[in-house]
């Protein structure tokens, strides 16, 4: 009599992504992994509006639209913010109340039309489905500015799509790297849309060989070694490993981003993230090319405190940061 050969979990993510030996998938709810978002008393986020927008209708793919009408109106087209939210490349939504807090707050404070996309979700759609998705955001978003007033009236109204910045939080923010090459590479084109710069906020990149971070990490982390690695099983092609292209921007089977014409960067880093030696490696890699990069560190903080702590001093001053990047560039260090 042969054996069991029943579907069996190989992957459990927090029991809310489980995936089985077969291929399947069953999701859970989500909303147990994330802190509830309450807005303190007296920081209201005044008159931002929010809707949203296919733009991928084969796929069923939305992007989040925010924009704030008298900003707009006091002074003229907003620049664009797309963000790309974070999640290992296996969960999250544009919808989820931490990024929805945080594309709110970016839309009033700096002011900025945001656009939070959504993208197909691994293991159902391995890497690089999630970054074809951003790529195709990006070819959409171009095709509304050559509309001009046929486009989504919101960008056709605020939207200065020559101060287009590329922007994410974790998994996100790996995304917005690899769209931003394929912008600075010629592989993308975006014209009459300029990509003035890009931010990266806790950045989740890998790697095969472990950083003294991740080889002897602190407790009490809000994403654990463990927890890094289980999502890149998940998410790269079925046997990748860490030093994939997508995850390792250098490891050994990484193209070079020497020639790459990358816009002005912003780098987040979290000094208590146990991924944030690869955040200032990636910072000086790009500064040893000659690349303009501006470094933000925040001292003590943990991964993703911008999204699981909108309303904390640290997520204040990032605003603040950000709010100088779209206005008048990188401040490079």
């Amino acid at each position: 009599m042969s054996g069991d050969t029943a579907p069996h979990v190989v992957e459990d993510f927090a029991g809310v992504l489980k995936l089985f030996s077969d291929g399947s998938v069953v999701r859970g709810d989500e909303s147990v992994l994330s802190p509830s978002v309450e807005r303190p008393h007296g920081r209201e986020v005044p008159d931002v509006q929010w809707k949203d927008i296919v733009y991928d209708a084969a796929h069923g793919l939305r992007v989040r639209a925010y924009v704030m009408p008298a900003a707009a109106g006091e002074g003229g087209r907003l620049p664009v913010l797309v963000y790309f939210h974070g999640g290992g490349y296996c969960i999250g939504a544009p919808e989820q109340p931490i990024f929805h807090t945080f594309c709110l707050r970016a839309a009033s404070e700096l002011p900025a039309v945001v656009l939070s996309v959504q993208y197909r979700l691994a293991p159902e759609h391995r890497l690089p489905t999630a970054i074809e998705d951003g790529a195709g955001f990006l070819s959409w978003l171009r095709v509304q500015a050559v509309l001009g007033a046929g486009a989504d009236p919101w960008l056709a109204e605020s939207a200065d799509f020559g101060r287009t910045f590329i922007s994410g939080s974790s998994a996100g923010a790996n995304l917005a790297h690899h769209v931003a090459v394929r912008v600075g590479s010629g592989q993308l084109a975006t014209d009459p849309v300029l990509v003035a710069g890009y931010a990266l906020i806790d950045a989740f990149f890998g790697g095969v060989e472990r950083t003294a971070a991740e080889a002897n990490p602190p407790a009490n982390v809000t994403v654990s070694v463990e927890a890094a690695d289980q999502m890149w099983r998940m998410s790269l092609p079925v046997a990748a490993t860490r030093d994939h292209p997508v995850a390792n921007p250098f490891g050994p089977d990484s193209p070079s981003l020497e020639k790459v014409v990358l816009p002005p960067a912003l780098v987040v880093a979290s000094t208590g993230d146990v991924l944030c030696e690869r955040v200032l490696g990636y910072a000086a890699r790009l500064k040893d090319m000659g690349k303009a990069v501006e470094l933000a560190e925040f001292d003590g903080e943990q991964h993703g405190f911008s999204v699981l702590q909108p309303w904390s001093p640290a997520s204040d001053e990032l605003i603040r940061i950000l709010q100088r990047f779209v206005h008048h560039g990188a401040a490079t260090n």
